[in-house]
């Protein structure tokens, strides 16, 4: 089946259009009160991998809903004002939602060159998922 886009072009155009930082950025953005990290990926990778410290997790396919006030969705965390630094895996994923949610209107946003893995490959710290508290 011949497509009229690959998802590597996809990516491409989205990371033409949207801010990419590189890993040693993000760390020194870490402790800042003014940038919230993003984990988009799935649950599943968090429990097997970990994650930034203090991310906060929204999964991709959330994240539209989660950003607009008026879904029934929206989390306040997303109209804080501050800025959210994306991150997947490899970089994919959260090139696509960050070209996604700016194009909603978000401009705070961006996400980390390589994702996760490079990341985890600079040796930066990562943390098990924190437990849910059971009511």
């Amino acid at each position: 089946m011949a497509l009229k886009t690959s998802v590597k072009q996809l990516v491409q155009e989205a990371e033409a259009a949207i801010k990419t930082i590189p890993v040693l950025e993000a760390l020194g953005l870490l402790d800042s009160d003014d940038h919230v990290f993003v984990d988009l990926r799935d649950v599943r990778e968090l429990e097997h991998d970990g994650m930034l410290p203090d991310a906060f997790h929204a999964p991709r396919g959330m994240i539209e809903f989660w950003i607009d006030p008026e879904s029934p969705y929206h989390k306040d965390i997303f109209a804080s004002g501050k800025t959210f630094v994306f991150y997947c895996r490899s970089g994919w994923r959260s090139a696509l939602a960050t070209k996604a949610v700016q194009d909603m209107g978000l401009e705070n946003v961006c996400h980390i060159h390589g994702g996760f893995t490079a990341w985890k490959e600079a040796e930066c710290p990562v943390v098990d998922r924190p437990k849910k508290q059971k009511d």
